[in-house]
């Protein structure tokens, strides 16, 4: 964005060092970061190849910790729809389907409340609605007064509360009153809320935390080639395996939960998760006394909006053209820094209590939530997974298989393009001096989901040609006709399509949330990234008359036509922060004073 600016950070010319010589960039040695020899120069940046640095045990740790979550919540959501769509199967008092001596048949289906498809869509959008609302919430209390460890033990906390009252919904006492069972449901979809809230977005910054190695430093290797040694590539690499450990706590908890469903009962699908959660707090005490943890940093959200409102004073016009030209000539954040204000013998506020340097992070802020404003259009895209592709699958042969098993096709491709690009793509492109920056990426990711949907809208086509015709979802529950002659596993590319997106844009949102954030904000504008999946959830609604037959080829062909719509009109408006990278990242951290018994300390922003 232009008020970023492209003024070009000073740099010495570094010195070839080994990796002995110069200890990599750290809290204990930032003050003296500018001086270090072993800072790339300009020449070095356009040169040298680019390699992650050291990855610390701990931060595995975390992301079993995320992966005991996600299977938690996934675990649970995916039996959802099924007891509330479906009424509690004869003779079951578990919601389990009950055939005798055989056991269910591959038709029958659970069920407990018998609200039917439109109280379960009602339910389970408000549930992914409040899921990725809450964050907001639990990062202000993260940021502002109980920092990441604290509100991350607190919030696990909360949810295994949320959890067992799941578990009190779904047991033979509870299951066979409907009304009971909704109220109980419900506060537990509640609870959980709370504590999700508290945990996503903070754990992902807790993660990055743990890296010992902040910027930017030259060394060589054994070989004697000389590279450097990237935090971005290094984040990068954390986040592509914290993201494969989200989907692998995501597989094996939808697939095992769906057969705990039908086999025992909703009590056992709502148990095992619990169980999973519970292992959180016992690695969370351990790290204890190994994790990073930064302290809160009292006002500053405060601060950064009151900045924020500063900054646009004098800006506004009726004119709306003025009003952009007013907020985009390249001043907006520089009249608002400290220094400038005393340049010019204006008056500098009494809560203005920090340096430039914070300004300069401000910028980088909120240029990434800009960022994160195109992701709504991509998360319509994804939504599909679970809705209108798995009612794809249902008009096609299965050979056996549920229908909505297809969906986990999603995070078995995800775990094995994540090792690939980690280890292959992503290190042949930096061999070969390309840098696939984090608005390249998203960019892609955007395209490639858009090719998703293109996909599916010409699968759709071929569908309607089949003996159902047009409407083969009616016609095939009402028996006029047979399943479509068509395998299922032809989703495949759709969903390995949607898997390489992911990859792309929604692991390069949690990287860019983290590396783009005030260090004072970072879980602030991480729930700002995941409040984007919100947002989609209620645009989403706008679109459900084009969920259903004749209209899903227009469903599918609207999707991918917004997303790359979004993508180019994305690249177009960000590619200057593309070329911008490396000093974004680089920025010196900025100091703010603390209020009340801090006055006349001065604190970095982490």
């Amino acid at each position: 964005m232009s008020e970023l600016g492209t003024k070009e950070v000073p740099v010495p010319e570094a010195v070839p060092k080994t990796e002995k010589d110069l200890a990599p960039m750290n809290e204990e040695n930032l003050d003296d970061y500018d001086a270090r020899p072993d800072h790339p120069s300009e020449e070095d940046f356009q040169t040298l190849r680019r390699v992650h640095g050291r990855i610390p045990l701990k931060a595995f740790t975390i992301a079993f910790i995320e992966l005991c979550e996600r299977f938690s919540y996934y675990g649970t959501i995916v039996v959802y729809s099924n007891f509330i769509n479906f009424s509690l199967p004869d003779g079951s008092d578990g919601g389990n389907p009950n055939t005798g001596a055989g056991g269910p048949s591959a038709e029958a289906r659970s069920g407990a409340l018998g609200m039917g498809q439109r109280a379960a869509q009602g339910i389970t959008t408000f549930n992914q609605f409040w899921q990725y609302f809450m964050p907001l919430f639990g990062a202000y209390v993260a940021d502002e007064y109980w920092g990441r460890y604290k509100t991350i033990s607190a919030a696990l906390a909360i949810d295994i509360l949320g959890h067992f009252i799941l578990i009190i919904s779904a047991i033979p006492p509870v299951i066979t009153k409907p009304d009971s069972s909704l109220a109980t449901l419900i506060i537990g979809i509640l609870v959980i809320g709370f504590g999700t809230g508290g945990f996503k977005p903070n754990i992902s910054p807790l993660i990055i935390e743990q890296l010992p190695e902040k910027h930017f430093y030259v060394k060589t290797l054994e070989s004697g080639e000389r590279v450097i040694v990237d935090p971005q590539v290094t984040i990068n690499r954390v986040y592509n395996w914290f993201y494969m450990f989200i989907n692998i706590g995501a597989l094996v908890g939808q697939i095992g939960m769906v057969y705990a469903e039908k086999y025992v009962g909703f009590y056992l699908s709502f148990t095992l998760p619990t169980i999973m959660l519970c292992l959180c707090p016992a690695v969370m005490w351990w790290g204890r006394r190994q994790y990073d943890r930064r302290p809160p940093s009292g006002s500053v959200l405060k601060k950064a909006v009151r900045t924020f409102s500063l900054a646009q004073k004098g800006r506004w016009s009726f004119n709306p053209y003025r009003t952009w030209k007013n907020m985009h000539d390249g001043t907006f954040w520089e009249h608002v820094k400290p220094s400038y204000l005393r340049n010019t013998n204006t008056t500098v506020p009494s809560w203005m209590t920090f340096d430039d340097g914070f300004v300069d992070e401000l910028r980088r802020g909120f240029a990434a939530c800009a960022v994160f404003l195109y992701y709504p259009i991509y998360w319509l895209t994804y939504s599909q997974l679970n809705s209108n592709l798995t009612a794809q699958a249902g008009t096609m042969r299965l050979n056996g298989l549920p229908n909505d098993i297809m969906t986990n096709l999603d995070p078995f491709a995800l775990i094995i393009l994540i090792p690939i690009c980690d280890f292959i793509i992503y290190p042949g492109l930096r061999k070969m001096n390309i840098h696939f920056t984090p608005i390249k990426r998203i960019t892609a990711g955007f395209l490639t989901g858009a090719a998703a949907m293109v996909y599916a809208a010409v699968l759709q086509h071929y569908i309607y040609q089949g003996a159902c015709g047009n409407h083969p979802v009616d016609r095939i529950d009402s028996g006029e006709c047979d399943f479509v002659d068509i395998n299922v596993w032809i989703q495949t590319p759709a969903y390995v399509l949607i898997a390489l997106s992911e990859i792309f844009a929604s692991i390069t949102s949690l990287e860019y949330a983290y590396t783009k954030a005030p260090k004072s904000m970072r879980s602030m504008v991480q729930a700002v990234a995941l409040f984007m999946t919100a947002i989609s959830s209620a645009l989403g609604e706008a679109f459900v008359h084009l969920s259903e037959d004749p209209l899903l080829i227009w469903n599918y062909g609207v999707f991918g036509v917004m997303a790359f719509a979004a993508g180019a009109i994305f690249w177009f408006q960000f590619r200057d922060l593309d070329r911008e990278e490396d000093r974004l990242n680089d920025l010196p951290e900025g100091k703010i004073q603390m209020g009340s018994s801090d006055e006349e300390k001065v604190h970095p922003t982490a």
